[in-house]
């Protein structure tokens, strides 16, 4: 029998030592880029809320959507709830103002207000609002849309909007909610 005996030299030395710093380097390599991944995933976050700005001393109603996050968010749906009713925003051409005239007619006289779509792909940068609609100047179209708003959500409008960020995890905010709920 044979026996295998390995002759340690320099060159063997160096040789091995170079291979084993190879994998080394590349498992470090590995690591740092799964970390790096993380963190990027987590820099990531859009943050929406709404936010109501009701001025009575210069008859100026405004709704708009905040982003406090540190990246985009994508408007996917918006859904409202009324009456037991189920109303996809599309259903009105994406515009909440036409929704909310759909529902109380009264509000086609508004004349002075600005209204913006919530279309399906529209992205909210962050730290950045979006204006939803607005009334101004006016103090009957002002009192007209704050009395019509407030009647509909003493009958139960509730909404819900569902956006994602640009790594695709998706979010869902609504009338009651604290903060966004993360869906999936």
């Amino acid at each position: 029998m044979s026996k295998f005996k390995m002759k340690w030299n320099s060159d063997k030395i160096v040789s091995l030592s170079a291979m084993s710093i190879s994998v080394l380097t590349l498992i470090i390599f590995i690591y740092q880029t799964n970390l790096m991944s993380k963190q990027n995933y987590l820099s990531i976050l859009p943050y929406l809320q709404i936010s109501i700005s009701n001025d009575k001393a210069k008859n100026t109603f405004s709704l708009d959507i905040k982003n406090h996050g540190v990246g985009p968010a994508i408007i996917e749906s918006v859904i409202i709830y009324y009456k037991g009713e189920k109303h996809d925003l599309r259903e009105y051409d994406n515009d909440l103002y036409n929704y909310l005239k759909s529902e109380m007619p009264v509000l086609d006289s508004v004349n002075f207000f600005s209204s913006s779509t919530l279309d399906r792909g529209i992205a909210i940068p962050a730290n950045s609002n979006y204006n939803v609609f607005k009334v101004f100047e006016t103090e009957k179209d002002y009192e007209l849309l704050t009395s019509s708003i407030e009647n509909l959500l003493k009958q139960g409008l509730y909404y819900e909007i569902t956006y994602r960020s640009i790594q695709d995890e998706r979010w869902l905010i609504h009338s009651n909610s604290e903060g966004p709920k993360k869906l999936d």
